[in-house]
C-alpha cells in the first residue's frame, strides 16, 4: 500500500508526531512486513506512507485495529489535500 499525504508545511512537524504513534502501533500487527513514513526530498510536505503485508486479511485487521481509526482521522486536519492511497500486489 502507499498512502500519498499533502501536509501543510506550518503542520509537518504535528502530523510526523501522530504518525510516529501509527508506525509504532503497526509494526506490531500480525502480518505487517514492513511500515514506513517516508518524505519527499524535493518537498518536504509531502510524506508517504509505504506498508508492506502479508496478505489483504492483515491490511484489513489493520484499518479496522482500534488505533487506525482513532489517529487516522486525525491526520486529515494536517493536509493540504486528501490523501492518495494505492493498493497494488506484487506480482515478480
Amino acid at each position: 500500500m502507499v498512502a500519498k499525504n499533502y501536509v501543510k508545511p506550518e503542520k509537518t512537524q504535528e502530523f510526523l508526531g501522530l504518525c510516529r504513534k501509527l508506525v509504532e502501533a503497526s509494526l506490531k500487527d500480525e502480518g505487517c512486513i514492513d511500515y514506513g513514513l517516508y518524505q519527499e526530498l524535493e518537498n518536504s510536505g509531502n510524506l508517504t506512507f509505504l506498508e508492506e503485508w502479508k496478505d489483504e486479511k492483515s491490511l484489513d485487521q489493520h484499518l479496522n485495529s482500534s488505533y487506525f481509526k482513532e489517529i487516522f482521522p486525525l491526520l486529515s486536519e494536517y493536509l493540504e489535500k486528501e490523501t492518495e492511497v494505492n493498493v497494488y500486489r506484487k506480482t515478480l
